[in-house]
């Protein structure tokens, strides 16, 4: 019995919980290998195509052989049916962007609470991924312009 009952708890305990089936669709435009290179400076993201209802995301940043920053990502629909962007920089705790707007190629979270960046913009001009980061009203704005690569290309 105290078997069943602890088992009981688990299967309703709100960590147990799916993620919303509903919601808006995830950008799967994201998926992929991407890198940019300008001189030695380099940066690289990888996205996984959607799947379970969430996209798992890294990305790193160096000089030379030197890595200067990394970070941890997944974006997925939380339980209220919102779409979140989770980062992690340097594995720090996760900071939750909600969707701000979403088009059939392009995807913008904003989180005005957090100090930098507020928001983060991801879009495709053709076959390249663009990402931004600012602060809410577009100030101190970084920008990435990836190129789509193999894995273990470079």
């Amino acid at each position: 019995m105290r078997k069943f009952l602890w088992a009981l708890a688990l299967v309703a305990s709100p960590l147990s919980a799916p993620l919303a089936a509903a919601g808006p669709a995830l950008p799967d435009w994201l998926s992929g290998s991407w890198a940019m290179e300008d001189g030695a400076s380099w940066a690289e993201e990888y996205w996984t195509s959607p799947r379970g209802g969430i996209m798992l995301g890294t990305g790193r940043e160096g000089f030379g052989s030197a890595i200067r920053f990394w970070e941890s990502m997944h974006i997925a629909v939380n339980r209220e049916g919102k779409l979140i962007l989770y980062a992690q920089p340097k594995g720090a705790p996760p900071v939750e962007f909600p969707m701000a707007t979403m088009s059939d190629d392009a995807v913008e979270f904003a989180n005005g609470a957090h100090d930098y960046p507020q928001r983060i913009r991801y879009w495709r001009q053709g076959q390249l991924l663009m990402a931004e980061t600012s602060k809410l009203d577009g100030s101190d704005a970084q920008r990435w312009n990836y190129r789509p690569v193999a894995m273990g290309e470079r």
